[in-house]
This record gives C-alpha cells, sequence and structure tokens, in this order.
C-alpha cells in the first residue's frame, strides 16, 4: 500500500453539534493536538480555542447556517501549518462544493509595521512585524487549491476570511490598506452584520456540508512542485511559490529591509532559522526573482557544490546569464563593500572559518577574514538561512549566535526569524522531533514511533529490502534515493566508464553516487544525484543529499553509529570520511556529534516516508522495537 495523504483535523463536527461541545471545547482540542502531533497547546491556543470558535459558532447560527461543517485546525498538506477553521457547504447561487477558510484574531488594535501595507505591529508581539491577516489567509487558500487534488481536479468555490471580532474598525484601521481578493477579506467585530451576510453569500442556508467536508478530508495531496523544478520561472518570470506565515513574514521582513536600505542607507542583517523542510530555500528563491524583478542586485549563494551547481543548472536552463546570479561562499573575498543590494546564504550552517583554499592566491591570503564577516559586508542586507543541526563537516561555523555575535560587531542591526513550519517528511513536526530525540539532539531520549497519517517510517532487516521497496514506489511516479553514511571506500569509476560497488553489505553491492562533474557509465554527475532520475541505483552520501528532497528515502545507518547499553556509541575507526581523520584536527566529541547531524541529515530528506537500515543486528533490533512498541 502506497503511502496516503489524507488530511489532518484536530475536530470537525456541524455548527449544530458545535454547541453540545463549548463547555469543554479547548480541553478536547488540546488532547487531540497531543494525540495527534505531540505538541502541547499554548496558552493562546487554548484561549483562541475557548473564545474565538464560540464567536464564529454564534454568527454562523445567525446567518441560518446550523448544518454547516466545520474542519477544527484544518492542518494543510504536506506541511505542519493549520487553519483556524474551513468550514464547508454548498454554495447558493452555484450549488457546487464551497469552502470558506476563517482565520481568527482576538486583536483588539493593530498598526501598519514601518509603513508596509504586509506586516503589522500588534501589542501582544512586541516590536516585531507579523503578516497581515488577510495574506494570512490568502496564502492558506492559494497552496489549498496548489495541494489539494479535490481542489485541484473539482469543481468548488473557495474563499478567505480574516475574522478580527474584537476589533472596531479605527483599532485596525491600517489594515484595509490591503483590499479584499476573492481569497482574502477582512471583517472586525464591528462588522458583524456583513461578515454574517458574506457567509451567507458562499454558504447556502439550506446545505448539509457533510459531502463537501468528506471531498476535502479524502482528497489526496497533489504532487508538490519540487523547488528546483520551478526554479527557472521562479528567477526568470514569475512568482511561483506560495509561501506561508513564519515563510512569507520572512520573506516581506527581507524586502522591507532592502527598501529601507535604499531610502535611508540603512544596513540590516536578517537571520533565518528552522528545521528541514521549513522553507527556507523557497524563501530564498521567492526572495531572488522578486528582488530580480524589482531591478535591485541580489545574488544566491551557498557552501554546497551540488546545491549551487544544480541550481545554476536548472534555473539557467533558458537565460545562461542567471547562472551568474548563484555563487559559493567563498565568492566574496574581495567583494566591494555593500555593492550588492541583498545576498541571500542558503544553507548558512555550511559556513566555514575563512575561504581560503588550495586556489587562493598568496596576496589574499594575506588578507583574509573571518567568512561571516565577508559576507557581512558584501550587501546591504545579508540574509542567513540556516539550521543549526546540519553541520556535517569540521569548520563549519554557521551558527545564529555567532552570525549576530559578528554582525553586532560590525555594528549592524540584527533581525531574527524562526521558521516553526514543517513542510518537508508530509508536514510531519512530530517525525523530526522523533528523529531529534532518537539522535540524542534533543532532550528526552528515544521514544517510540506511533505513526502519523502525514508520513510512513518502517525498518528494514536488508539494503536488498530497502531497494526493493523504493524501487517499487519509483515505478509509481515517486522519487526515491538510497542514502548513507560515509563508511565504505570509495573509488573512481574504471576506465572503461564502469562504477565501483564499494558498498558492500552481506552480498549486496551498489556504487556511491559519482564525485565529478561529469556523468560516466550512465549515472548522472554528483550535483545532480539528488534530481536526475539516473541517480537510482548509486547510494547517495550527505554532501550530494544535504538541501535536496525526494519523496520517499533510504537511509542506512553505517557501522559508525551503533546502539550499546541504552545508548549510542560512535565507532569512529568505521567512518572513511577524510575530514574525520585527524584528531588532532576534530576531536572526539566533535565527531560524535557530526556522525549524529549527518544521520539527522539524510533521515529527513524525504516527504512521504523513509526506510531505515542499519549494517549493525543489535542497532537494527533496537530500532524494530521502536516501531513495535
Amino acid at each position: 500500500m502506497l503511502p496516503g495523504d489524507l488530511s489532518v483535523h484536530l475536530l470537525r463536527t456541524s455548527v449544530r453539534g458545535l454547541s453540545a461541545l463549548e463547555s469543554h471545547l479547548a480541553d478536547l482540542l488540546a488532547e487531540e493536538l497531543s494525540v495527534r502531533t505531540g505538541a502541547r497547546a499554548s496558552t493562546a491556543e487554548r484561549r483562541s480555542w475557548s473564545r474565538s470558535l464560540p464567536r464564529l459558532r454564534a454568527d454562523l447560527v445567525d446567518a441560518g447556517l446550523v448544518d454547516v461543517e466545520m474542519i477544527l485546525e484544518y492542518q494543510l498538506p504536506l506541511t505542519s501549518k493549520r487553519a483556524d477553521v474551513v468550514l464547508a457547504g454548498r454554495h447558493p447561487r452555484s450549488g457546487k462544493p464551497s469552502y470558506v477558510v476563517v482565520e481568527l484574531k482576538q486583536w483588539s488594535d493593530a498598526e501598519s509595521f514601518d509603513d508596509s501595507d504586509t506586516l503589522v505591529r500588534v501589542g501582544a508581539y512586541g516590536r516585531r512585524g507579523v503578516l497581515h491577516p488577510g495574506l494570512q489567509v490568502s496564502g492558506y487558500c492559494t497552496y489549498l487549491t496548489d495541494f489539494a487534488a479535490a481542489l485541484s481536479d473539482q469543481p468548488h468555490e473557495l474563499a478567505g476570511v480574516a475574522y478580527l471580532h474584537n476589533a472596531t474598525d479605527s483599532g485596525v484601521a491600517d489594515l484595509f490598506a490591503l483590499g479584499p481578493t476573492e481569497h482574502s477579506r477582512l471583517f472586525t467585530g464591528q462588522r458583524r452584520g456583513e461578515f454574517v451576510d458574506f457567509l451567507r453569500s458562499r454558504l447556502a442556508t439550506d446545505s448539509d456540508g457533510r459531502d463537501a467536508a468528506d471531498m476535502l478530508l479524502g482528497s489526496a495531496a497533489a504532487p508538490s512542485r519540487k523547488l528546483l523544478a520551478v526554479a527557472a520561472d521562479e528567477v526568470q518570470r514569475r512568482e511561483q511559490f506560495v509561501l506561508l506565515d513564519e515563510q512569507r513574514a520572512a520573506y516581506e521582513h527581507v524586502l522591507h529591509a532592502v527598501e529601507r536600505a535604499h531610502r535611508s542607507n540603512a544596513k540590516t542583517a536578517v537571520v533565518v532559522t528552522g528545521g528541514p523542510g521549513s522553507g527556507k530555500s523557497v524563501i530564498a528563491l521567492s526572495l531572488v526573482g522578486e528582488l530580480s524583478r524589482r531591478g535591485r542586485t541580489v545574488m544566491h549563494a551557498t557552501g554546497s557544490r551540488s546545491f549551487t551547481q544544480t541550481l545554476r543548472k536548472i534555473a539557467g536552463h533558458r537565460a545562461p546569464r542567471v547562472r551568474n546570479l548563484f555563487a559559493y561562499f567563498n565568492s566574496f573575498m574581495t567583494a566591494e563593500h555593500n555593492g550588492i543590494d541583498c545576498l541571500i546564504l542558503d544553507e548558512a550552517h555550511r559556513i566555514r572559518e575563512t575561504s581560503v583554499n588550495r586556489y587562493t592566491r598568496k596576496e589574499q591570503r594575506a588578507q583574509a577574514r573571518p567568512q561571516i564577516e565577508e559576507l557581512l559586508a558584501a550587501a546591504r542586507v545579508p540574509v542567513f538561512l540556516l539550521d543549526e543541526h546540519q553541520v556535517v563537516r569540521p569548520g563549519e561555523q554557521g551558527t545564529a549566535d555567532e552570525i549576530e555575535a559578528h554582525a553586532h560587531r560590525a555594528g549592524l542591526q540584527v533581525e531574527r526569524i524562526d521558521l516553526s513550519g514543517q513542510f518537508r517528511c508530509g508536514g510531519s513536526r512530530l517525525y523530526v522531533d522523533w528523529v531529534l530525540r532518537l539522535l540524542g539532539l534533543a532532550d528526552g531520549g528515544p521514544i517510540p514511533w506511533r505513526g502519523d497519517g502525514a508520513f510512513e517510517v518502517d525498518v528494514v532487516d536488508s539494503p536488498n529490502e530497502l531497494e526493493l521497496q523504493l524501487r517499487r514506489l519509483e515505478s509509481h511516479g515517486y522519487t526515491a534515493r538510497m542514502a548513507a553514511g560515509y563508511c565504505w571506500p570509495w573509488s573512481d569509476p574504471t576506465p572503461d566508464g564502469i562504477l565501483v560497488p564499494d558498498v558492500h553489505i552481506d552480498g549486496w553491492s551498489r556504487p556511491w553516487n559519482l564525485r565529478g562533474d561529469r556523468a560516466v557509465g550512465g549515472a548522472p554527475p554528483s550535483a545532480l544525484w539528488a534530481t536526475d532520475p539516473a541517480g537510482f541505483g548509486q547510494v547517495g552520501c550527505i554532501y550530494t543529499a544535504q538541501g535536496f528532497e525526494y519523496d520517499h528515502a533510504g537511509v542506512i545507518i553505517g557501522p559508525d553509529l551503533v546502539w550499546r547499553d541504552g545508548r549510542w556509541r560512535i565507532v569512529r575507526e568505521a567512518n572513511r570520511d577524510p575530514d574525520f581523520r585527524s584528531r588532532a584536527r576534530v576531536d572526539d566529541r566533535q565527531v560524535d556529534r557530526l556522525i549524529r547531524n549527518v544521520y539527522k541529515v539524510l533521515l529527513t530528506r524525504g516527504m512521504r516516508s523513509v526506510r531505515i537500515y542499519s549494517t549493525d543486528p543489535q542497532t537494527r533490533d533496537f530500532l524494530h522495537s521502536l516501531m513495535r512498541q
């Protein structure tokens, strides 16, 4: 059975049925949240459930919509983001299934953030700007249209509403500068009558919403637009990505900082942190596209040869000059101070101590500065996107605190933004947290995998079984890859173009991905292993997998990480990575952390599932025990 994508929500009920639940609604939703995601409801969430939902129910009753279905805390497909409420029924004129996405806010006052019409300042959030609620709900609607197959394939009606039920018009007057659209309307408590009329215009008073709700909740997630497949259109012609919540807020903060730099000669460093699949690279490419269209000078840089070369190839497919937008961190040693408007530093956890390498000229070596300082100096707005749990090589120094410290020493203003959303691993934050605890990268120790409908986890007993399962999935049109810890030798292809099957496990053997920039023997260059269909059949490593994603991941945990006596043990001698050989350069404590981070990255590449195999029988038994519980 292939993994499904049925939508996740905390509660579904009719408007009529919600009345009987109101006295204990917050407790009920908090319990459902804990059971389904493993998360604990915040005080703010409980307050919203107990105050905002009854208000919405009362308005629906007054509108005569007592049989409309209410889907509470609806999780958008393949993300961890939840819409407050989706109302489901029939449209009064067309008779088609009709949906209204409602974003509930308890705000009583809000104002424009620094004259921005996309970011707003709310007293409860302090001085930082948050995304305009109209843009928030509009993003949800657009995302649903793109990713819920039922809404892509079948006739329907869809609208979005931000309802500030505690506010008067004067208290949030600035927010009305952003005009209404089909997917975004703003109502205050003062406009309650208009809100009720709007609900009647979108949902028939005699409609039973059960069929419409069934259609949405039973919908498969449409294949996501892969990051690299749309890079060319993104940076050359038009915006294709839908940015949600913190993603959109981070994007707007950067655009605002760039425009502010032009108006007032200001300089700001933006640090965006987030886990795997939280949307960092989507934000990066969206910014490259938008700033290019605005005529601002912008460049994108990474520390990954695979990622940069892939972006250059795909984004510059029809316009070779576009490739020049994509560089490496060490490309800015001699860059002019503030020579570009915005420098977007993707995978900034891979920043090195210096940019010096074997090709660096002697005069440049003598003047070398820390790489962070070079990157901070190169642009008016340097943007660092990073995940500190993806530091996998000795000498990588890209942590948020380190970047901020260097920025403050240079006299720069710093804005830090955390992306709490999860867009990889089926949007399953539960799985990402499980991986962090499994590997000892978060407190609490390993816990059993209880399951999550959005993501499938399995432990297999042989590499042959792993490959067969992935091949079956690939035959159904999914992308799938095997990757492993660096625990086997790595040979160059033979002179006649044959890849050497270096990864030997109990009679099974396969070659590593290529190391070079040229295709050999039908295998793609190393930079394209994760994206070229011909990459299946070779075993990928951390350096070709990091930064990429595929539908189904197979992970081989090698003999460098084994479970003994209730804890993980690192077997340094089993690891073949040349960077780990010198104990004088990299001590055992550093190697321990880096190897755990390597497996954390490999385990979080999949969008729909992961299959895990360990070469060590005791470790395999331990992993199986977490599945059986």
